[in-house]
């Protein structure tokens, strides 16, 4: 053999070397690609899947409410005159069948006096039925009352009156500020 065999022979060697380097690269590559191709439709495909299941979970646990007062609402007594004050709302014979309960925030504007709320349901069969909630707390405070607690009305499909009220016997001070806020009926 002589110097230009050996040249061409490892000219042959190095090339055939470097075609199959990149064929192998071609062959990563196109698995690379297919591997990438594969995850980012596994990635979207359960993205998807997670979204729409948070998507059908909040909408099963939200609720429904049907909203009074969105302002807050101020019931300013004085008995000297009066025996109780109250605040109503219309309910023009609503079906609240389907309402589990009535939520609003309270408060009283003077630190020191101990006063009671009634909160009254009539329908218009002429049912009523109240709770009393006692010693409303200076600060804003939430409460859920479930309407399975107005025992006496046995109709719920034809409700005229929602009724808030502060009583002489019910207040420890003849003159007070009670505010509710966010007056509504849940499902």
């Amino acid at each position: 053999m002589d110097k230009k065999d050996i040249y061409e022979h490892l000219a042959r060697i190095y090339l055939d070397a470097s075609s199959q380097n990149k064929k192998k690269k071609k062959k990563l590559s196109k698995k690379f690609k297919f591997f990438f191709f594969i995850s980012a439709l596994l990635i979207i495909g359960l993205g998807g899947r997670l979204i729409n299941n948070q998507i059908k979970d909040k909408s099963l646990n939200s609720q429904i409410a049907l909203v009074f007062s969105p302002d807050v609402v101020k019931i300013n007594f004085n008995f000297n005159p009066a025996r109780k004050e109250i605040y109503s709302i219309s309910l023009n014979k609503l079906d609240l069948r389907d309402f589990r309960q009535i939520e609003f925030s309270c408060r009283k504007a003077n630190y020191n006096d101990t006063v009671s709320l009634r909160i009254e349901f009539v329908n218009s069969f002429n049912e009523k039925d109240a709770v009393y909630l006692r010693d409303i707390p200076y600060k804003w405070q939430n409460y859920q009352i479930g309407l399975y607690e107005f025992k006496k009305i046995s109709d719920w499909s034809n409700m005229t009156l929602l009724s808030f009220i502060i009583e002489e016997w019910n207040a420890k001070a003849k003159k007070d500020v009670i505010y509710l806020d966010n007056i509504r009926l849940v499902r």
